[in-house]
């Protein structure tokens, strides 16, 4: 049986752990994000990510199914602007979250199936590997984000998501969780030794990796805790000023460029 594939036809879509409204939000998919349908419900496809492989229920609604070989342009992303807009053939504006992909991207417009839009920024080429000074361009722009279990764009966002969403930024693709990210990259074993865009991981008092943020220098952090922030960070871990207290405990750090 030919596989079945979809794109993410909103702006975001939640991604949940079950097929109902009520259920936990683990993800979301962006404008552009590519599946593969692997089960129909009555409201619900149950999709796995090309992007990342993760698995959840979107609603039928905001997914637009399409043939096996139509691949969205991975070449062309939102960029990291507010305002990211697209124009439809009636003249309407949908506005994209940084990092949204543009499907098909040519001449200044975008396509998924049949509906065709105007692309009305500058879109950002995804070239490799990138530099450390855009990867922190990129991760301060998400300062001050709050903090969303699931979230993956500027208005709300976890640990994960958010480095998940700005390597992707720059072409290089990180896994949705952050257990699953430390597995991957190579290890940056001293602390003296880390250059800006490394990623750090840490753990509980169990070992399991439970938080990601990425270094901006061999004192600073930038993360997702409550907000996407600045801290200081040292071989304990993260120091969170306003608790007086170490809020993380540093396990391992991770290059990816």
């Amino acid at each position: 049986m030919e596989n079945q594939y979809g794109i993410c036809r909103v702006s975001i879509a939640p991604l949940r752990a079950a097929p109902k409204d009520q259920a936990e939000i683990v993800s979301q998919l962006l404008f552009g994000d590519k599946v593969l349908i692997l089960e129909r419900l009555e409201k619900w496809l149950k999709v796995r990510g090309e992007f990342d492989g993760y698995e959840g229920y979107v609603d039928f609604k905001q997914v637009q199914a399409v043939t096996g070989d139509n691949t969205p342009g991975k070449t062309f992303v939102a960029p990291a602007n507010v305002l990211n807009s697209l124009t439809l053939t009636d003249g309407s504006k949908m506005y994209l979250a940084a990092g949204s992909t543009l499907p098909d991207y040519d001449g200044g417009y975008c396509r998924i199936a049949e509906q065709r839009y105007k692309v009305d920024f500058e879109p950002l080429k995804v070239m490799e590997p990138p530099s450390t000074e855009q990867l922190v361009k990129t991760a301060i722009f998400f300062q001050h984000a709050p903090y969303l279990w699931g979230g993956r764009t500027l208005f709300g966002i976890d640990c994960s998501g958010f480095m998940q969403i700005v390597y992707k930024m720059h072409g290089l693709n990180l896994q949705r969780d952050a257990s699953q990210q430390a597995l991957q990259g190579e290890t940056v074993h001293f602390l003296p030794e880390v250059q800006p865009g490394d990623v750090a991981f840490f753990d509980n008092d169990e070992g399991r990796i439970i938080h990601v943020g990425m270094i901006l220098s061999q004192k600073e952090i930038i993360h997702a805790s409550g907000q996407v922030r600045i801290d200081p960070i040292d071989d304990q871990g993260i120091y969170n000023a306003e608790l007086k207290r170490y809020s993380h405990k540093l396990r391992i750090i991770k290059r990816f460029i």
